[in-house]
């Protein structure tokens, strides 16, 4: 982290004040949270990654390159490790409607004049044990925003199982996309996880995703 600060522009105070806090490290995890990024972003249960492995864990969080780590993250989670509790059609659908509510200031969608924009969704999948999203950071910190979806999610997944404690791990990985090309190349990614892992032929067939969402000619249309 101490390496990318010194290349990237620290936070204006203004931003600081809104609680954007520039490249920063939670544990051992870097993170890059200022305003205007897109953001691909990726969570998971709590018992997806089963305390035995957690060398595992930090090993992925180790890896430099973000293609890379994002592959080898991928192909673990898609292993199907906990109890997959995002199976559940009632607990993927408020996982989905918490991301679209809260993004509702988005591409197609409406907002009202003068309204600050949370975030703009771009693209997401709920997949078994864990969640991709895509987003652009508006007036609210990503940390904030991610923070939000999880605390009010697993909160009310929690109700729904009768069970009380963790429900998503309490850190998230996240890649800023560095141009046009590499947020297309994400968004593909994102919603295609489900035909890679072998769950459906189509990724429109997947019911909790941004692919069914799209027309003939790849908009989004909320």
């Amino acid at each position: 982290v101490e390496g990318k600060r010194r290349w990237s522009s620290p936070p204006k105070t203004e931003d600081a004040k809104q609680g954007f806090r520039g490249w920063h490290e939670r544990g051992y995890l870097p993170h890059r949270d200022e305003p205007g990024l897109t953001q691909f972003v990726t969570f998971h249960l709590a018992d997806s990654f089963p305390a035995s492995l957690r060398s595992e864990w930090e090993h992925f969080a180790r890896i430099e390159d973000d293609r890379e780590q994002r592959e080898v993250i991928e192909a673990y989670l898609d292993r199907g490790w906990g109890e997959c509790h995002l199976r559940r059609p009632e607990i993927a659908k408020l996982v989905e409607d918490n991301f679209r509510q809260f993004g509702r200031c988005c591409g197609s969608q409406s907002c009202a004049p003068g309204t600050p924009m949370r975030y703009e969704l771009r693209a997401w999948v709920v997949m078994p044990n864990h969640v991709h999203v895509l987003f652009k950071v508006g007036a609210v910190s990503m940390a904030e925003i991610v923070g939000a979806w999880k605390k009010h999610t697993g909160r009310l997944a929690n109700k729904l199982l009768g069970k009380r404690g963790a429900f998503w791990a309490e850190d998230y990985f996240d890649t800023y996309m560095r141009d046009a090309e590499h947020e297309r190349k994400t968004l593909r990614y994102i919603e295609n996880n489900p035909t890679k892992a072998k769950l459906v032929l189509d990724p429109k067939e997947w019911p909790w995703s941004s692919a069914r969402f799209r027309d003939e000619y790849g908009v989004l249309k909320l």
